[in-house]
C-alpha cells in the first residue's frame, strides 16, 4: 500500500492536497487484515486512487499526476515513474479488473461496446462526527481505464452521498463513468 502512495501526498500540481490516513503496520489491530482490504481503517483521496489505477494501467509504474499539461509556455513533462509492481502483476490485475466490467461483474454498467474496460466499483460508509462509520451515508465510486490492454484514458468517478435505493458504486458511479468515457473517446479519438 505504501508503494502505491497511500498515506502520502501524490505531489499533484494543485493546492490543498491531503495525505489520507494509513496507519503503519505495527499500529494495525487484529481486525485490520479484515477491514483494510474492504476500504475501512484507511482513507485515500480520489487522486491517490486514480494514481494507483494509473500505475496498473501503465505497466506497474507510479507517476506523479499533473493537473495541467502546460504552465504558461512551460510544458509539464510526464516522467517514467517508479516501478512498484512488475509488468506481469500489472497485466494480471488488468485482467482481473476487466472481469469486474464483464456481464457478471459489479461494474457491468461501465461497459462500453467495442472497448475493453478495466475498472473497479467501490462503496464505502462515510465517517460520522463521533469517528464511527455512518450506516446511512456513503461514497460510491468507479475508477477505470481503457482500452484496457493499451490504456489511453483513465476516469475516476466519486459520488458523495448518493440518494435513493441504490447507493452502490456499480449502480451510481459506473454508469457515470460510461457516459464520461464515451464522450472522451469521441473527443480524444481513442480507437477500440
Amino acid at each position: 500500500m505504501e508503494r502505491f502512495g497511500f498515506g502520502t501526498k501524490t505531489g499533484i500540481d494543485f493546492p490543498g492536497e491531503v495525505d489520507g490516513i494509513m496507519k503503519k503496520p505495527e499500529e494495525w489491530s487484529g481486525v485490520s487484515i479484515l477491514n483494510i482490504p474492504i476500504g475501512q481503517g484507511i482513507t485515500a483521496t480520489l487522486t491517490q486512487m486514480a494514481r494507483a489505477y494509473a500505475a496498473l494501467a501503465n505497466g506497474g509504474r507510479l507517476v506523479t499526476p499533473h493537473f495541467v499539461s502546460r504552465v504558461g509556455s512551460r510544458e509539464v513533462k510526464p516522467t517514467l515513474g517508479t516501478r512498484i509492481v512488475s509488468e506481469r502483476t500489472a497485466a494480471t490485475m488488468t485482467e482481473m479488473l476487466k472481469g469486474v466490467v464483464s456481464e457478471n461483474g459489479t461494474g457491468a454498467e461501465a461497459e462500453i461496446p467495442g472497448y475493453d474496460v478495466a475498472g473497479k466499483t467501490g462503496t464505502s460508509n462515510k465517517i460520522a462526527d463521533d469517528g464511527t462509520y455512518d450506516r446511512n451515508r456513503y461514497w460510491a465510486s468507479f475508477i477505470g481505464y481503457l482500452p484496457a490492454d493499451n490504456p489511453r484514458l483513465l476516469v475516476a468517478v466519486l459520488v458523495d452521498e448518493p440518494r435513493g435505493a441504490k447507493v452502490y458504486g456499480g449502480d451510481i458511479a459506473a454508469p457515470a463513468f460510461e457516459r464520461i468515457a464515451k464522450f472522451a473517446i469521441t473527443r480524444l479519438s481513442i480507437s477500440p
